[in-house]
């Protein structure tokens, strides 16, 4: 498949002008080798500009109406699904998605921009009367306003959807928004830049801005300057303990790295836990925040579990990713597979049982399973972020817990049971921010709130959940 000229990701936009730069980023193509685009990077003097530019916009943003800024999330999710084959292009290109994952992430993308619009129209603010002794006759007007600018630091496993995550709230409130794209795939922001820019040509100037670059050079810039008023986030914990550690009295919010545990119980269906774990830890190769990191399958049916995910995983080989029956791809990076083939090693060397997989080849690593994982073993409490089932064997109920919840992360977690109670049970003991009954963690589009305990996030994301986030309230008291 030809690469089309989808964009011209040679500049920057800042200030309402779309701007050159000297300085490049260099996009690998991990569909078919080589360069696949060259992208602006921007220098320490243009994130001071974007900042400038947002703090001047914040008061003529706020005259912007809500039907005004409803209008053009509408617009935006139009012009999204317009240009819907060149955005899924991009994605397995500079991702390295398969195309049915690909599409379906442009589809998501236009649909939260949608439903942004619907979200920011209920926003309707309160009336409320004192009730207290001395406040009887006091009446108040309680409004929503933005919070002013919006640092958007987007990751590179879902370019476009999860940037829309964080965009499509935070221009839905009102705010002034400054975009920073992840180093390893930022043409489709290139690209959603210019959609926004094209779709409300009467922007105030520095509304919008789009910074890419790497973090070592402007990452501190922007985190750490007073004229923030809210960082939105979704990355790796140890990025986001920095971004934290420099930013000042900003809101955070932060959805960091995930090891969901699947707890597998004796009961369970065994077809349905069997798929799950397949597709939970091999779907996009494992590199999701929300994929099964790890199955903590009940003795009485280790065996036979991983006898079904053996079974399940033939169909999951690397391929074309053009192709629309391709399921697997490369890792966005050699380094990322590397690091993949030391948590396999040292899961073989403390006698995890290797049942199938575990050749790596430049970026692709094979879809792999292993059995009887230890308990200590790095990557039952390490991100893997990579196609490895690692099925480790638990006695009890409470051994299962123990396990789950020993380590620094806390988004996702899985439980696969018959018995109501225990379902119940164990959901409610597991330290993480979300768990999923019989299913693979999934949270939908938005409307589910999304996010993590401990090393894992600041607050929830979801369209509603992430508006709320970039508004703060304002009493008028009569």
């Amino acid at each position: 498949m030809a690469t089309r000229n989808v964009s011209n990701p040679e500049r920057l936009h800042i200030g309402g002008d779309w701007r050159p730069t000297e300085e490049y980023i260099e996009v690998t193509d991990l569909a078919d080798g080589g360069s696949f685009a060259r992208v602006a990077a921007a220098t320490p003097a243009d994130a001071e500009d974007a900042l400038a530019a947002a703090q001047r916009a914040e008061a003529d943003l706020r005259e912007m109406t809500v039907v005004e800024r409803a209008d053009w999330m509408l617009a935006a999710a139009e012009a999204i699904e317009r240009r819907a084959p060149e955005f899924a292009e991009v994605i397995v290109r500079e991702a390295g998605k398969p195309i049915s994952s690909a599409e379906g992430e442009v589809t998501a993308a236009a649909e939260r921009f949608r439903r942004a619009a619907g979200e920011i129209r209920s926003m309707t603010g309160e009336y409320r009367e004192g009730t207290t002794d001395g406040h009887e006759g006091w009446r108040a007007i309680v409004r929503n306003e933005p919070v002013g600018t919006v640092l958007c630091i987007a990751p590179y496993n879902y370019p476009l959807s999860t940037t829309a995550m964080q965009v499509a709230p935070a221009l839905a409130a009102g705010n002034a928004v400054i975009m920073k794209p992840a180093t390893k795939t930022p043409v489709c922001g290139a690209m959603l830049a210019e959609v926004l820019v094209e779709t409300a040509p009467d922007l105030p100037d520095g509304a919008f801005s789009f910074v890419p670059g790497p973090s070592g050079d402007i990452g501190d810039v922007l985190a750490g300057d007073d004229r923030l008023d809210a960082i939105a986030m979704t990355g790796s914990s140890n990025a986001g303990k920095h971004v934290a550690s420099v930013s000042g009295m900003v809101e955070l919010h932060m959805e960091l790295g995930g090891n969901a545990p699947a707890v597998v119980f004796p009961d369970a269906d065994l077809d349905t836990a069997a798929d799950a774990a397949i597709s939970g830890s091999l779907k996009y190769a494992g590199q999701r925040c929300s994929a099964v990191s790890r199955v903590l399958a009940h003795e009485e049916i280790h065996d036979e579990l991983v006898d079904q995910i053996a079974a399940g995983m033939e169909g999951w080989e690397p391929g074309d990713l053009f192709e629309s029956d391709t399921k697997l791809g490369p890792l966005v990076s050699e380094r990322q597979a590397e690091w993949v083939e030391e948590l396999v090693a040292d899961a073989v060397e403390s006698g995890a049982r290797p049942v199938r997989g575990g050749e790596r080849e430049g970026r692709l690593f094979e879809p792999t399973l292993l059995a009887d994982v230890p308990h200590d073993a790095r990557i039952v409490h390490e991100e893997q972020f990579g196609p490895v089932v690692a099925v480790t064997s638990v006695p009890d109920e409470s051994t299962a817990l123990s396990v789950a919840n020993n380590g620094d992360l806390g988004l996702d977690a899985a439980v696969f049971t018959a018995d109501y109670d225990r379902a119940m049970r164990v959901a409610d003991k597991l330290e993480a921010g979300g768990v999923r009954i019989n299913g693979a963690p999934s949270h939908g589009l938005g409307d589910i709130p999304f996010g993590g305990v401990k090393d894992s996030g600041i607050g929830r994301e979801g369209l509603g959940y992430t508006i709320d986030a970039f508004v703060q309230s304002k009493s008028i008291i009569l």
